[in-house]
């Protein structure tokens, strides 16, 4: 997932909830990083975060994030347990 072709590191935060929303929230301050994708296990969840936080792009699924190619960097913001499981699956 090495691909920054921006001046800035596009993220995409795997996971819908309040640690996605804490990142989220803070980085539009970031001076090398822009928040481009969220991905969520529901489109409707996706969506919603995408309106509160302004984010151009909604999926509806993890995989989906992993494979958009406007993703350079992802935050994993699921429970602990699966972040292994994320983290290899990139």
């Amino acid at each position: 997932m090495a691909r920054m072709s921006s001046s800035k590191l596009r993220w995409g935060i795997l996971g819908a909830g309040n640690i996605a929303r804490s990142f989220a929230k803070h980085l539009p301050s970031s001076k090398t990083g822009t928040l481009v994708a969220i991905g969520s296990r529901s489109q409707d969840k996706a969506d919603a975060f995408a309106r509160e936080f302004n984010v151009p792009r909604a999926h509806g699924s993890y995989e989906a994030l992993l494979a958009d190619p406007e993703v350079d960097a992802v935050y994993i913001a699921t429970p602990h347990p699966s972040h292994a499981e994320w983290g290899v699956a990139m």
